[in-house]
């Protein structure tokens, strides 16, 4: 449970600093569990095109983990308290575990593009409501945002076909449309 900071930054009040170190605290729990996700996908991805999916999921996880940190400061700098531990990750989130273990490329690809659904929408959401609280956290989660729609767009260039719809599947790697629901529900706080 978050605290109410004893400080903040000049020119934001603690009620709005302790607001945006919530939300902020929201998406690093996310980030986290991208982080985790990418590098657990780049540990057991498997079958054709193996060399190119694992070596694009490095450079994604460094980006991530760089997002982590700067959002853990930014909440800091805010005189909230950033919570990375696990327990408080599996407490805190509302998702489930990503589902794969040793998979083809197909497959991770698929649920992966799910993953950052998911974690931009939320993203989105909650840039756009500290937009009214404080631009600075707003600016951190936009340009966070852009890096991930990138990361996202590398993946569904593996997953779209000539005609440039994307081949979404099921999990289980059978063919079908894209699901309607997301992997995470947006922010309330």
């Amino acid at each position: 449970m978050p605290t109410t900071p004893k400080y903040t930054v000049p020119g934001l009040d603690i009620a709005a600093a302790a607001e945006a170190a919530a939300m902020l605290q929201d998406r690093l729990v996310s980030l986290v569990d991208l982080s985790l996700t990418l590098k657990h996908i780049h540990w057991n991805v498997v079958g054709p095109m193996f060399v190119g999916v694992h070596e694009m999921l490095d450079p994604q996880h460094a980006g991530v983990s760089a997002m982590v940190d700067a959002v853990a400061e930014r909440i800091a700098t805010l005189g909230g308290e950033p919570n990375g531990l696990p327990g408080n990750l599996v407490a805190t989130r509302r998702w489930n575990d990503y589902s794969q273990g040793r998979a083809q490329v197909p497959v991770h690809l698929r649920e992966l593009d799910r993953v950052y659904e998911g974690v931009i929408g939320d993203h989105r959401q909650v840039a756009a409501k500290l937009a009214e609280i404080d631009p600075v956290s707003e600016d951190l989660l936009i340009g966070h945002t852009g890096d991930l729609e990138l990361y996202q767009w590398f993946v569904r260039a593996h997953l779209e076909s000539t005609d440039g719809s994307l081949e979404r599947g099921s999990a289980d790697g059978s063919s079908g449309p894209a699901p309607a629901e997301r992997r995470t529900a947006a922010a309330t706080s």
